[in-house]
């Protein structure tokens, strides 16, 4: 019996050198997933249409969804549609580790490829901040021809920098942002934790929804090493000699204890927190990004 594909596998996307045929795939076969679903709790159909609310002007109403459905829908207009949309994507040295078919980086690309291809297919106006210890690429949300490209193409030649500070493009973003946006961050969070909760409070208090895509490696998450190794600091550059077995279970514990901080401040926060592993497909990432756009309506 032939094994059914799944095209948000990391291994498949992986394949694919091309970023928007990589988006283009992702995104294909989240939305198929989605049709093929049971559950309902959520449709990719709702860009041009909305349920009528006491109030509406009735001059809105399409009578023709009315007689099929027997429900009232107000058409919508694409000011009213659009959704405004950052992505911050960590570029640090840091996120240039990987153990298997993609690094982090190369996740946190292909899920803010795959994004920012989603977001277009909704109508939703895109920006997007690439960073390490300063601003790498930054382009303005916006929805209009040609953007999508730009934002694929700054996205494609972006490399691991230095170190981190994601506190600073979080900060502008915060600071910058004058209407309500979805603003989400990807990155491995290896900076100052206090500084970055703060950070996102900042950007959440102002009235944005935020979600963070915290981006680990298996190997970080597992510590499937067996033999004597030399682990080295991708951005201080510091080596230290490590027996694996003798320190496995509390490492293990140290990054349960890190994981479970930024659960528990974004929660506390109303910021949507979600633990990406770069060896498990992007289908939970797509996911939560959708539920939150559909709280705008």
């Amino acid at each position: 019996m032939m094994q059914e594909i799944s095209f948000l596998e990391p291994k498949v996307l992986a394949s694919i050198s091309n970023l928007e045929l990589r988006a283009r795939t992702a995104v294909e076969g989240f939305v198929s997933g989605l049709h093929k679903s049971p559950h309902r709790g959520f449709s990719v159909e709702f860009t041009d249409y909305r349920h009528y609310n006491p109030g509406d002007d009735i001059r809105h109403v399409d009578w023709k969804v009315y007689a099929r459905s027997g429900e009232y829908f107000i058409k919508q207009y694409q000011d009213e549609t659009n959704v405004r949309c950052h992505i911050l994507l960590d570029c640090s040295a840091s996120m240039g580790y990987g153990s298997d078919t993609l690094t982090k980086l190369e996740y946190g690309r292909t899920l803010a490829a795959a994004l920012a291809y989603f977001m277009f297919g909704q109508k939703d106006a895109v920006g997007l901040t690439a960073f390490d210890d300063g601003i790498r690429e930054y382009l303005p949300a916006r929805y209009r021809r040609g953007h999508l490209m730009q934002i694929l193409r700054a996205l494609a030649h972006l490399n691991p920098g230095q170190g981190t500070n994601l506190a600073r493009p979080i900060s502008d973003l915060a600071v910058g942002l004058n209407r309500k946006s979805i603003a989400i961050v990807i990155s491995d969070l290896l900076d100052d934790e206090a500084t970055i909760v703060q950070g996102l409070q900042h950007l959440r208090f102002k009235g944005n929804d935020v979600i963070v895509f915290h981006v680990m490696d298996d190997a970080e998450l597992t510590f499937p090493f067996e033999k004597i190794s030399e682990f080295e600091d991708s951005e201080s550059h510091q080596t230290v000699a490590v027996t694996p077995q003798a320190m496995r279970e509390g490492y293990l514990a140290e990054v349960e204890k890190f994981c479970r901080f930024y659960r528990q401040k974004c929660r506390a926060g109303g910021i949507d927190y979600c633990l990406l592993n770069t060896a498990e497909p992007l289908d939970i990432a797509l996911a939560s990004y959708l539920s939150k756009r559909a709280k705008h309506y």
